[in-house]
């Protein structure tokens, strides 16, 4: 399943997502939350060419397919799909009020978007801007790459919907599990290859080309904040900053009231971890993408489903890599947030919270339950929960101290376990 197939689906016709490739963390599962749309992945054992015309239950959270489900089975699954809907529209009366901890701190949360699909459900969640948009998905969705003025229009549309909000657009990120068709890469290890920056540094015509669209999009509405993937060191930062001063020096030179706009470096790759200090001093925010780190870290490909298992954001490595970028961004007096997975995640959240970060984004549908937590949880609290998190010697047992935290304050619903079915 390609992001060309979703984008070809009718708007409102996408019931689910079934793929024999893949896992919950790949890119196409973390799109279908976008879209909020159940979804999945890594379904090797089912027999997809004989489910034509079978009634079948999509359980998102457990990575569960149930065909013709009937008995206890059955019951306990529409039990499942009543209490979802009753807790969505709980939720949904949460939309206009502000994420304040009960102990008054407040926490900005923000939407990930990609696909124009994604923009309307992310507009209705009282999101504060958007905290990603993935622009290498309107290149996906192309025959070839589109021209400055297209993408340019594209841009404008996007930060319009949102303004005065920010929107953090993020430069092309393609490559490992985010091909083009017309711009094929080859490679043994593509996801430690040639992809994110390392790609458009090696071609600054197609960089240029996309930061000019974002800068002329940006006129008048002044709401656009640039964020460059797959940073491994300064080298490659200072590069593309340089990059981006001379498209905006060039855009002014021909007359167009360019401004400064912000400039923030994703945290992902464990290289830039250990650059942290250096990375925060020369740009204006870090966003710690979760997922890729994660993979990194722990040397596990997110999209291989044999080792999904393994695959873990409350690993006790990532937890304290985590603490280490807020460490560093507090040292840089340079904002952190995080825009992974992890962000949209309840548990993630309560931990993400006691870390100090106060910036989210997330897909439009985790938005409500994230905030719900917000709500509910007092700071302090949160912050003895995410040292007591780092003490824990496997990913299990953090996860376990924080879903035990949310029980206690009557969120079990927004955490599903095998127990429920």
């Amino acid at each position: 399943i390609t992001v060309t197939h979703l984008a070809s689906v009718p708007e409102g016709r996408l019931a689910g997502i079934v793929s024999a490739r893949g896992s919950s963390s790949s890119h196409v599962a973390l799109l279908a939350r976008a879209l909020g749309v159940p979804a999945v992945m890594g379904a090797t054992d089912l027999p997809i060419e004989r489910l034509d015309g079978r009634e079948l239950f999509l359980d998102g959270y457990r990575g569960a397919v149930h065909v013709d489900p009937r008995g206890v089975l059955r019951e306990a699954l529409e039990r499942l799909v009543g209490e979802e809907a009753q807790l969505s529209a709980e939720l949904a009366t949460l939309r206009d009020e502000p994420a304040i901890t009960p102990d008054g701190s407040c926490v900005h949360l923000y939407v990930n978007v990609g696909l124009l699909a994604d923009m309307a459900p992310a507009d209705g969640v009282g999101a504060e801007g958007i905290g990603l948009y993935r622009t290498e998905i309107p290149f996906q969705v192309r025959e070839n790459f589109p021209g400055e003025d297209e993408q340019a229009r594209v841009y404008r549309e996007a930060l319009s919907a949102y303004a005065p909000r920010p929107a953090v657009l993020r430069t092309l990120d393609v490559g490992g599990d985010k091909p083009l068709s017309y711009f094929p890469i080859v490679e043994d290890n593509p996801f430690l290859g040639w992809r994110g920056m390392r790609l458009t540094l090696d071609h600054p015509d197609i960089f240029l080309t996309q930061v000019r669209a974002m800068l002329k999009a940006n006129v008048g509405l002044d709401n656009l904040r640039i964020l460059l993937p797959m940073i491994s060191g300064v080298g490659e930062l200072d590069e593309a900053l340089a990059l981006i001063a001379r498209a905006r020096d060039e855009l002014r030179e021909e007359g167009l009231p360019i401004g400064d706009v912000p400039v923030g470096v994703m945290i992902e790759v464990p290289s830039a971890v250990y650059q942290i200090d250096a990375l925060a001093k020369r740009v204006d925010f870090l966003s710690v993408g979760t997922n890729d780190l994660t993979q990194y870290l722990l040397a596990v490909d997110r999209n291989n489903a044999r080792v999904a298992p393994l695959y873990d954001s409350l690993h006790p490595a990532v937890l304290r890599a985590i603490a280490e970028i807020v460490a560093g961004g507090l040292r840089a007096r340079c904002p952190v947030s995080v825009c992974g997975e992890l962000a949209g995640d309840p548990l993630g959240a309560l931990v993400l919270l006691g870390f100090g970060i106060d910036s989210l984004s997330m897909s439009a549908g985790s938005l409500p339950r994230i905030k719900r937590v917000i709500r509910s949880v007092p700071l302090e609290h949160a912050r003895r929960l995410a040292h007591a998190a780092l003490d824990c010697e496997r990913g299990e047992d953090a996860r376990a101290l924080l879903r035990d935290a949310l029980r206690s304050y009557g969120l079990g619903g927004l955490v599903r376990s095998e127990a429920d079915v």
